[in-house]
């Protein structure tokens, strides 16, 4: 196994006030074929502005910032703060206007670099499947 990989960003996050969209980068055009078929896509992004080595040495967190929560791996949450800074995230689609994608939010800043969107396909799985810890 490799002990470095090499990621390459598609595209980028833009934010402007509630309104936030993924610009995909020309290369990446023909990647895009089919999209406007889902409502939701999974979008990946790299936490660019936690990128230090003291941040991808955080192993645990109070989650949300909060210190009334528990103090907790970094593996069950959402932190950006990771040894590896990537961001998963879905969005509900609201327009596809060339490379641009129309989102409703996005939990990433203004120019996060995206570095991978997958359609959102719903499990078959009952949402009675679903556990999570009391400070969700």
């Amino acid at each position: 196994m490799a002990a470095t990989y090499s990621i390459h960003p598609v595209g980028v996050i833009r934010k402007t006030g509630d309104t936030a969209c993924i610009e995909i980068f020309e290369a990446y055009r023909d990647a895009m074929l089919g999209l406007e078929g889902f409502s939701h896509i999974q979008v990946l992004f790299w936490f660019h502005e936690n990128d230090s080595p003291g941040h991808r040495r955080t192993l645990q967190v109070h989650p949300r910032n909060n210190p009334a929560n528990p103090l907790t791996g970094v593996f069950a949450t959402h932190s950006p703060r990771r040894p590896n800074l990537i961001g998963l995230t879905s969005c509900r689609i609201t327009g596809i206007d060339g490379t641009r994608i129309a989102i409703e939010a996005i939990d990433a800043r203004d120019g996060s670099p995206v570095i991978d969107i997958k359609c959102f396909i719903p499990d078959a799985k009952p949402p009675a499947d679903v556990r999570v810890p009391d400070w969700v």
